[in-house]
């Protein structure tokens, strides 16, 4: 990908060929994979981006630096959209994303330490 443009809800990711729109409200979470980077919205929709999980990281910071943050960074493959997390289960090691609307429930197996983290900040707040 060779230009990133932002603007308040909206991530815009341009290559020669084709450009992805990515409304940040619909999105339940960014996936690392290798250096691409799935981005799965909470209808089930999935896109692929030719960009590292660190490069989304750093333009969802820069967006949200004077904000309460919308997304959260889980373990080393996920950064997940706040709204969405409907279920912590360190047990199982399973983070269940739902917007308790439709039918899509999104399971995603993320190590116990991270889960750990994540509800001791919900529990925290």
């Amino acid at each position: 990908m060779r230009h990133f443009k932002t603007s308040d809800t909206t991530l815009f990711f341009n290559t020669r060929d084709e450009m992805v729109k990515v409304k940040l409200a619909t999105v339940a979470y960014f996936e690392a994979d290798s250096n691409y980077c799935n981005v799965m919205f909470i209808n089930g929709a999935k896109a692929t981006l030719l960009t590292s999980l660190v490069n989304i990281e750093q333009l969802l910071s820069d967006r949200f630096k004077d904000d309460a943050p919308m997304f959260i960074r889980i373990g080393k493959r996920y950064i997940v959209n706040r709204q969405f997390i409907f279920h912590i289960n360190i047990l199982k090691q399973k983070l269940i994303l739902s917007d308790n609307i439709s039918p899509v429930i999104m399971e995603l197996t993320v190590s116990k330490e991270a889960l750990k983290n994540l509800k001791q900040l919900y529990s925290n707040n």
